[in-house]
């Protein structure tokens, strides 16, 4: 546990998720915020990013582990030590952010006499599950949300799955327009990396100043939509020369693998560039001209915002979160999922019409800022917070 002196006049309010890098990457800021409002204390499992997020956000943190996957002799065991630190706290909130956590936070809270039980869905897996293990999940949903006394999806996509497949009856509201944390507009500033500036590493990764550039960030596996996105750009790769594709994401530990098939045609296709998983995206997204997103299913994605931030136009699938960011035409082009023939056509498009992607640009920063600027994004929940605080009161 972190040395952070607790401020004890403030009520409680503990925010939890499975792992350390989920408070670290999906609450960067809003902890400190909201710490200047009630006492925040994170809970998530052991690492030393635990200690990096007290530090940076200036709140007591307890380290409960928690596993991501599905372990009932470990779950009991973390079970136990959130209903007995939930009732040492007696805090006014607990709200979690992940599926684990989500499930064994609000029965522990429920337990341990916690007047609010909040939980965000931030995406659903059990949608794209078939058989005994979607049950499973579906089944974890449901208890959270037995068991919450508030529940936010992170956008009105995920809050239709929810209503669709009768996953609670309760209210369900989406804070601001989506998204957990919005998008600090100062950090992600196209005019902080003008392509001029870029030029040097352009050059080093072979991309030149006739180029299109596409930009794919995220996990390399299936569920990423990367078959497709390969497949497509080594078709496109055979009419236009001069275009690249810059890969930005890690295949380590992942479970979902890619097929060799992909690997081989990744590899050889000599306009991809694969640099791997990076901690600053910024320079990547200033050397290209759109991202490219195929994934099969997401809660609601923080690349497409951050592009957008960046005045990218991006190139996206019909799915929840994106189809939410991407007004079609307008900041980006929507196609259906884990279709390889629509998405080569619309990219295609993309390097064919020009004056498409420049409007497309001119209107993808602004409409990001007008509906995810992170201010805005923490002040509702704040609001939000403070109404279930008078109404309990």
């Amino acid at each position: 546990m972190s040395s952070v002196k607790p401020y004890t006049s403030r009520k409680k309010i503990i925010r939890s998720a499975a792992v350390p890098g989920s408070l670290y990457g999906l609450l960067t800021g809003q902890l400190r915020f909201l710490n200047q409002h009630y006492e925040v204390i994170g809970v998530a499992s052991e690492g030393a990013i635990m200690e990096i997020v007290a530090q940076r956000e200036g709140i007591r943190t307890e380290s409960i582990n928690i596993e991501r996957s599905i372990s009932p002799i470990k779950d009991l065991i973390s079970l136990f030590k959130l209903y007995r630190f939930f009732l040492k706290e007696k805090p006014m909130m607990v709200h979690s952010i992940t599926p684990k956590a989500g499930l064994l936070s609000m029965v522990a809270a429920y337990f341990a006499k916690v007047p609010v039980r909040a939980h965000t869905f931030t995406g659903l897996i059990f949608p794209t599950q078939t058989g005994f293990l979607k049950k499973l999940l579906l089944l974890f949903d449901k208890i959270i949300c037995a068991f919450a006394t508030n529940v936010y999806p992170e956008g009105n996509g995920v809050k239709n799955d929810l209503i669709q497949y009768k996953v609670t009856k309760k209210p369900l509201k989406v804070i601001a327009n989506g998204n957990v944390n919005g998008k600090d507009l100062t950090f992600f500033d196209p005019l902080l990396f003008p392509k001029e500036s870029t030029k040097s590493e352009k050059n080093k990764l072979g991309i030149t100043e006739n180029d299109f550039v596409f930009i794919f960030i995220g996990r390399l596996v299936n569920d990423k939509g990367i078959n497709e996105l390969i497949h497509s750009f080594s078709q496109l790769s055979k009419k236009h020369s001069a275009i690249k594709l810059i890969l930005v994401g890690s295949h380590e530990g992942e479970t979902d693998v890619l097929p060799n098939s992909t690997w081989g045609l990744l590899n050889s296709e000599e306009n991809i560039i694969w640099v791997g998983q990076q901690d600053d995206i910024r320079p990547y997204l200033s050397m290209a001209n759109a991202l490219v997103f195929p994934s099969y299913r997401e809660g609601f994605p923080n690349v497409v915002l951050e592009a957008g931030a960046m005045g990218l136009p991006a190139l996206v699938t019909d799915i929840n979160g994106s189809n939410e960011i991407i007004v079609h035409g307008k900041n980006g082009y929507i196609v259906p999922s884990k279709d390889e023939q629509a998405l080569l056509e619309a990219m295609t498009l993309f390097v064919e019409d020009s004056q498409l992607v420049s409007n497309m640009a001119q209107l993808a920063r602004p409409m990001i800022a007008n509906r995810y600027e992170q201010n805005f994004v923490w002040e509702s929940l704040l609001n939000e917070y403070k109404r279930i605080e008078h109404k309990d009161s």
